[in-house]
């Protein structure tokens, strides 16, 4: 089986109704991820393509973004078990434990809710060949 990743998805933005709760939430994710906060301000913080911002903010026009299952690449099952871990400890919400699930041979994730409902998940594909372990766009 062959995936391919970077190519599809530029950014996604969610709008939340408590933005220090999913700081925090998202903060103690992408910790596990190894991914670092692109930027932050008192109404809005990204990383990487995921832009998350308050129901005020300028980008939001007032309006949340609603329900969405969003899933975060894992280099393996340990890191799928701390993504668990600390969703847990940052307020989100049990969505299924982490274990093998029946999508394909080797999938072993697991799912949280974040702090508007939002279905997160942490996967885990099983030993594969990366190309290159991230698309790096300079401008």
């Amino acid at each position: 089986m062959e995936l391919y990743r970077g190519r599809l998805i530029d950014h996604i933005q969610l709008v939340v109704r408590d933005l220090q709760a999913s700081r925090r939430f998202y903060g103690a994710l992408f910790e596990v991820l190894g991914i670092p906060i692109g930027g932050e301000a008192q109404d809005y913080f990204w990383a990487d393509e995921l832009f998350v911002s308050s129901v005020d903010s300028r980008a939001a026009l007032g309006v949340l973004t609603g329900r969405h299952h969003l899933a975060f690449q894992a280099k393996d099952r340990a890191m799928v078990d701390a993504f668990y871990k600390a969703g847990l400890a940052a307020g989100g919400k049990d969505n299924g434990a982490p274990g093998e699930r029946r999508y394909h041979p080797g999938y072993y994730a697991c799912f949280l809710l974040d702090p508007d409902g939002n279905n997160i998940e942490a996967v885990f594909h099983g030993e594969a060949r990366r190309s290159v372990a991230a698309v790096e766009i300079s401008f």
